[in-house]
């Protein structure tokens, strides 16, 4: 099915099916001499250059329905004479006159407003998190492992064993904060605004207004989980009833967590379901839950029958 985009003043309306271009005509919402523009045109052309080809010419007389509003034909002589940007080469600023790309990369692309925004709910952060976890959970117990033991070893040669295993504990964990600060900050940083769990279930973090954080930013978001985390982890559950599915950390440094397509040209493109990735993540997840609480059971049963 054929999609179109309308130009509406300074926003670009879209994408929608054909019947709802010509019931937008027929109701006097659109003139013919909106700008149009569907996959196939290399520039957006006015309603009355495809009468014929949406079929307009039954809904009503083509002559009468000029309406009023917003008067873009500045902008069309401006697109017929070159003067403005052609679709897809930018112009360094957002135009609702550039044709939206089919294709193309969220990461790095500039803000663009006045679309639809699919705020990422808890289970897909929760998702993106296990994944960081465990990969943080890998990275941290082999480097901390071995410059914990370094530490360690240096330590004991000189003030004992007791000393040398103290601060080998103290070492690795600091480390291991070390470690995730970086890893949290210079993702949400990054032009894709998202860590390796995020990138894999297609979230990313913005600011409210959907800018990418700066290093500071993040730096802070980062400090403030520990908040969320030492409100028995309501803070983190809030993302499941707030109105734009922040958490408490979120709602402190003005971040919010959204489809990777948000705030790009391609709003069509978010997914407001869960996802393959998302759900087998939280399947292997709640298994490792399981396991764990099967374990400690066993541990405990053992315990019991050593008393």
């Amino acid at each position: 099915m054929t999609e179109w985009y309308f130009a509406d003043g300074a926003q670009r309306q879209g994408p929608l099916p054909a019947d709802d271009l010509r019931l937008r005509f027929q109701r006097g919402e659109i003139t013919l001499t909106t700008l149009v523009w569907r996959e196939g045109f290399d520039q957006w052309k006015a309603l009355g250059d495809v009468v014929e080809e949406l079929q307009l010419q039954n809904l009503t007389n083509a002559t009468g329905n000029l309406g009023s509003g917003f008067d873009l034909r500045g902008d069309y002589i401006a697109i017929e004479n070159g003067t403005a940007p052609l679709p897809g080469t930018g112009g360094g600023t957002y135009s609702p006159y550039s044709a939206p790309a089919s294709t193309g990369s969220y990461a790095g692309a500039g803000v663009v407003q006045g679309g639809e925004v699919v705020y990422a709910g808890f289970w897909k952060r929760y998702a993106a998190y296990f994944i960081d976890y465990v990969v943080l959970t890998l990275c941290g117990a082999v480097i901390g492992g071995i410059v914990g033991a370094i530490f360690g070893l240096a330590v004991g040669a000189m003030a004992g064993s007791d000393a040398g295993s103290s601060t080998s504990d103290i070492v690795g964990g600091l480390l291991g904060i070390v470690i995730s600060l970086v890893y949290y900050a210079e993702f949400h940083a990054s032009a894709g605004g998202a860590t390796l769990g995020k990138m894999a279930v297609g979230i990313k973090v913005v600011r409210s207004d959907g800018q990418r954080l700066t290093r500071g930013r993040a730096v802070g978001r980062y400090f403030a989980t520990f908040v969320s985390t030492l409100t028995l982890m309501i803070g983190y559950l809030m993302a499941a009833f707030t109105e734009r599915k922040q958490a408490l950390h979120d709602l402190m440094c003005d971040t919010v967590v959204v489809d990777k397509w948000a705030f790009t040209e391609n709003p069509h493109l978010q997914n407001r379901e869960l996802g393959t990735v998302t759900i087998v993540i939280l399947v292997l997840a709640g298994l490792s839950t399981l396991a764990l609480i099967i374990a400690a059971v066993a541990m405990v049963g053992v315990l019991a029958a050593m008393a």
